[in-house]
């Protein structure tokens, strides 16, 4: 049986696990719009959380439990990679201050039921034993066990010396439009291919109308003073913030997301919110050394769910809103169960 000649189309979060998937199976060609790093992607500047239950809370049921599955299908995926990628399963932690309990309970209402994975009423006591850090700074919290992290800046580093070395072959600052001719000719430069997948996320737009960009606003900083053992979340009625600490003493600091399609850098006054939020879970944060603020668009339909669609041999993958690094690896699996794996 010949080996399937795949083209993938877009070089992000999708793009990468899409190929990690396919590497032993297919003929690779991959042509991104930008360069390797790819480093306007919704994939790069996210904080790579995998919080099935705390999402419960803003997506379906349904979601949430392929996000428990696809939680199963990371170590996998990162025990082909050459390099270490950091990868944790050790619980999200959150908290309020206490003039802010009324919204960390109604957190708690919304979480869903999924399998036998529930949330953990805290004590301080039982605070300072899961953040000796936080010691004293919070008195009511919850602990979601069943949830994890990973770091997605060596996820982009390590995926793309990998499948170097697989003899995938790289096409960057290639902005190729999916369109009709591509899926009635499959071939691109005069290279005919067995099967086009489409992972571009936003670089779709023009194509599916219902698709939009979600902003998200995230500073990465190095804080040596800062101890914490897992992503911690703060409750907050105007502005609640994630806090992932990632090896070596850095931390990505983020907001929820923002209904706009604005692609600006972050303002003056988002900076200052979410530091300060930041400072309020832990004094430390006041030395740490700001090593990126970045502000970028993730991928939404317009029932923020993904989506997948089949056309021929041509593939589309899109639409992971906030879940991408939680969704990725079911999603693409389920994309590629058609006929690829």
């Amino acid at each position: 049986m010949n080996t399937p000649k795949v083209a993938i189309l877009g070089f992000g979060l999708i793009g990468r696990v899409t190929a990690l998937m396919l590497h032993e199976k297919a003929q690779l060609s991959v042509y991104e719009a930008s360069d390797e790093h790819a480093s306007n992607s919704a994939g790069a500047l996210a904080a790579a959380m995998l919080a099935p239950l705390a999402e419960s809370v803003i997506c379906e049921t349904d979601l949430a439990e392929l996000g428990l599955k696809s939680m199963t299908m990371w170590p996998a995926l990162l025990a082909q990679l050459s390099d270490p990628v950091f990868f944790q399963q050790s619980g999200t932690l959150v908290v309020a201050h206490a003039q802010d309990k009324g919204d960390l309970n109604s957190f708690s209402q919304r979480l869903k039921p999924l399998d036998s994975h529930i949330a953990h009423s805290l004590s301080t006591a039982q605070i300072r034993e899961l953040e000796p850090d936080l010691a004293g700074r919070f008195h009511q919290g919850l602990y979601l066990p069943c949830e994890g992290q990973l770091d997605n800046l060596a996820f982009y580093r390590a995926s793309f010396a990998f499948l170097q070395k697989c003899d995938v072959s790289f096409h960057f600052n290639r902005q190729i439009t999916c369109s009709d001719t591509i899926a009635e000719t499959m071939s691109i430069d005069g290279e005919h291919f067995d099967w086009v997948i489409d992972c571009r996320g936003l670089g779709a737009q023009n194509e599916a109308k219902d698709l939009r960009g979600v902003r998200g606003e995230v500073a990465r900083v190095y804080a040596p003073e800062v101890e914490l053992n897992r992503p911690v979340r703060l409750m907050h009625p105007r502005y609640p913030i994630y806090i992932a600490p990632k090896p070596n003493h850095e931390f990505v600091i983020g907001a929820t997301e923002i209904e706009s399609q604005d692609r600006g850098p972050i303002t003056v006054r988002s900076t200052l919110e979410l530091l300060s939020a930041a400072y309020t879970v832990h004094s430390g944060f006041a030395e740490a050394r700001v090593m990126a603020i970045n502000a970028g668009l993730r991928p939404a339909f317009s029932d923020n769910r993904p989506r997948i669609e089949h056309n021929g041999n041509v593939i589309r993958i899109n639409g992971l809103y906030r879940h991408g690094y939680l969704l990725a690896p079911a999603v693409v699996s389920e994309a590629l169960s058609k006929g690829l794996l």
